[in-house]
């Protein structure tokens, strides 16, 4: 049939994408919502204790940050909500200045995080190392499963055969059928079963009281003063800076889970579009979170939008329409689900011994101190940060070590030849200067740098120390071989010291 000939229905259809003509498609992706927004809440309401405000707060945060971000964000799937990231950098702003500074920190983080998406900063995520995102990978399943530790100290013993049931549940349902994302599976029968048989263990209505009623926009209950500006313009920052190193990093590893590409740029904007409505609204701000998402890509297999706005439309609808029931939901069965997710986000291939091996040490330790700081400051962004400047140093080691100097002297002794191999810049050639001959070579020397490449002022200002070492004993120097880069940046920068 051609075009012209299809009708209405056929023509919307074509406009429409692929996954909303697919019912199999739709079915993945409201489960994975339901599943994600149950995992929400708990840890909505622990990351708004942490802040030190009501936990409607933390779960408000979590509905407009899903809701907004699964519009204007880069990454397909990804979920953003409350985070113990942005708790901990949030929290001092309410604690000293309390709930008003707090709201306008957060809108202001969001104008920061639009500025920053702007002007590029997405880009930097290129100078991240595979060792480093490796490194980020684990640790968060390290935190992910140290999280869930203190839900399983000092409980009822029967808290301990909920979880391995749940494990079990969600290890041996998918044998069965894939059609239900096995955690909603394990969540409905553990819960069902605490309820029929009465059992006590601790629920979700024990974190906190779950709100009643929709959010409702309004502007911060703070002076618009420049002196206000001036007080939440720091903890702005930092919040921007955090979420969005989170949010990208868990950007690129939703990526590689599902061989496909996000605009890191879209990203960043779409987290400050999304912080800034979430301040409107009352949140305590957020970004990308990492077990949920693992819990919808990962667990679940969701792969659109629809996921990460539903997870949002749920988490109000289970607050206030069914409060009550999620209320009875035991916390095992939400612990068993993240210790599978932790479980299934470490990376095991890295750990094991062919593969240390086989691995450059440098890049093993690169992984291990991202691990370790990530771990022992609970916040990945920090991780990640120190892992890459770790990577950048041992980088720059390595390389300084592959620039070479060999000497040759023509038959008749009147000239020396230096013939420079490798990478010249500031580690490279703070020890180029100590590789001449000074007082035994000949009058003329010749510098060849054919098969080097200057790349900074450092290695321009070594090149003028040798030629003014030789000129105080009367020699000259001349420089050949220089590439058109080279050139240009030596012949702008020498002499300039």
């Amino acid at each position: 049939m051609s075009s012209a000939a299809a009708t209405p229905a056929a023509r919307l259809r074509g406009l429409r994408p692929d996954w909303l003509n697919d019912p199999k498609v739709w079915r993945t992706e409201i489960l994975a919502g339901l599943v994600v927004a149950l995992a929400l809440i708990p840890e909505a309401i622990s990351f708004s204790v942490i802040t030190g405000v009501d936990p409607a707060i933390g779960l408000f945060a979590s509905f407009t940050m899903a809701v907004t971000i699964s519009v204007v964000g880069g990454r397909r799937a990804m979920i953003s909500a409350a985070t113990a990231a942005v708790a901990l950098v949030s929290a001092p702003v309410n604690r000293e200045h309390g709930l008003g500074y707090l709201v306008a920190t957060v809108i202001l983080a969001g104008v920061f995080q639009v500025v920053l998406g702007a002007i590029g900063v997405a880009r930097l995520m290129r100078f991240v190392p595979r060792s480093v995102m490796t490194g980020f990978v684990n640790a968060l399943a390290v935190m992910v499963f140290m999280a869930q530790v203190p839900e399983m100290h000092d409980v009822p013993w029967p808290v301990y055969p909920l979880i391995i049931g749940g494990l079990a549940l969600m290890v041996f349902f998918p044998r069965v059928t894939r059609m239900v994302p096995a955690p909603l599976v394990s969540i409905v029968i553990l819960t069902v079963i605490t309820v029929a048989a009465g059992i006590a263990v601790p629920t979700v209505g024990d974190k906190g009281e779950l709100p009643s009623s929709l959010p409702v926009p309004g502007l911060p209950d703070v002076p618009f003063t420049l002196d206000t500006l001036t007080t939440i313009a720091p903890y702005a920052l930092a919040v921007a800076l955090v979420g969005l190193m989170e949010s990208l990093m868990t950007a690129k590893l939703v990526d590689d889970i599902t061989d496909t590409h996000s605009s890191k740029t879209r990203e960043s904007i779409g987290q400050g579009i999304a912080n800034i409505v979430t301040g409107f609204f009352g949140g305590m701000g957020g970004c990308a979170v990492v077990g949920q998402t693992m819990i919808n890509v990962k667990v679940s297999g969701a792969r659109t939008r629809l996921s990460t706005f539903l997870a949002g439309v749920f988490l109000m609808v289970l607050c206030i329409v069914f409060g009550p029931v999620v209320s009875d939901i035991p916390m095992a069965a939400l612990v068993a689900v993240m210790v599978m997710v932790a479980f299934s986000a470490f990376d095991w291939h890295s750990i094991a011994p062919r593969t240390l091996k086989r691995m450059p040490v440098g890049e093993v330790a690169v992984m291990a101190v991202t691990v370790v700081v990530v771990v022992s400051t609970g916040n990945l962004a920090i991780g990640v940060v120190v892992g890459t400047i770790t990577a950048m140093v041992i980088f720059a080691r390595r390389v300084a070590r592959l620039a070479h100097v060999t000497a040759v002297t023509d038959p008749d002794g009147g000239t020396v030849v230096y013939a420079v191999t490798g990478e010249l810049f500031f580690a490279s050639s703070n020890d180029l200067v100590g590789q001449f001959d000074y007082e035994g070579d000949p009058e003329k020397v010749v510098i060849d740098l054919s098969a080097a490449h200057i790349w900074d002022a450092s290695s321009v200002a070594a090149l003028d120390a040798i030629e003014t070492k030789y000129a105080q004993r009367g020699k000259t120097v001349e420089i050949t071989g220089l590439n058109d880069p080279s050139a240009d940046l030596h012949g702008r920068l020498t002499g300039s010291r």
